[in-house]
């Protein structure tokens, strides 16, 4: 059986896709699951921590599959690679597929900036690792962490919100983000 705070989670999202965030209450939730809005507070101590927790776990639905990429035992070029154009497939599919349920999810999460910024340092965390590795193993030279925050921002265009929004996709944003990679793994090897 799932637990209480997943089923939880699960009715906030899905009326936050049926109504949008502004007209999703604390009583809705709990209302569509059959319980008291008192026991709702027992699991989110208010309107703003469940909000909060909806914005987790859909950043976290990026970062989780990313996380195994980074631990991958390829060489870090690769793993880099993937990581890079996985971070971008993610992204282009949340933010293409279904605009609406995006916006209602970047007006939540513009609310709840700490979660978005925890989700980005996960996301510089496991590049970093990557990087670390290749540093390990002579792929790459330099630190970790500034590498991993240049590749972030080298690729942005391909990852962040706005532009993925704004640039759409097709087979000419995925040549384009192979072009960055090449270019990326060139400048990071060692001279």
């Amino acid at each position: 059986m799932e637990p209480i705070r997943d089923r939880i989670l699960d009715a906030c999202e899905a009326l936050i896709r049926r109504h949008g965030p502004a007209k999703v209450s604390v009583v809705d939730v709990a209302r569509a699951l059959g319980m008291s809005h008192a026991n709702l507070y027992r699991h989110f101590p208010s309107k703003e921590a469940l909000r909060e927790a909806v914005v987790e776990r859909w950043l976290g639905s990026v970062s989780t599959p990313l996380a195994a990429v980074a631990q991958q035992p390829d060489p870090a070029p690769e793993r880099l690679a993937g990581w890079v154009r996985a971070l971008a497939a993610a992204k282009e599919a949340k933010i293409l597929a279904e605009p609406e349920l995006f916006a209602a999810y970047e007006a939540l999460a513009e609310a709840h900036r700490g979660a978005v910024e925890r989700h980005l340092a996960e996301l510089h965390g496991q590049l970093a690792h990557i990087l670390a590795e290749g540093v390990a193993e002579g792929s790459f030279a330099g630190e970790a962490g500034a590498l991993a925050r240049a590749v972030l921002a080298a690729t942005s265009a391909f990852h962040h919100p706005h532009m993925v929004r704004t640039a759409g996709g097709g087979p000419d944003r995925a040549a384009a983000l192979e072009a960055v990679l090449a270019l990326l793994l060139k400048g990071l090897r060692l001279p």
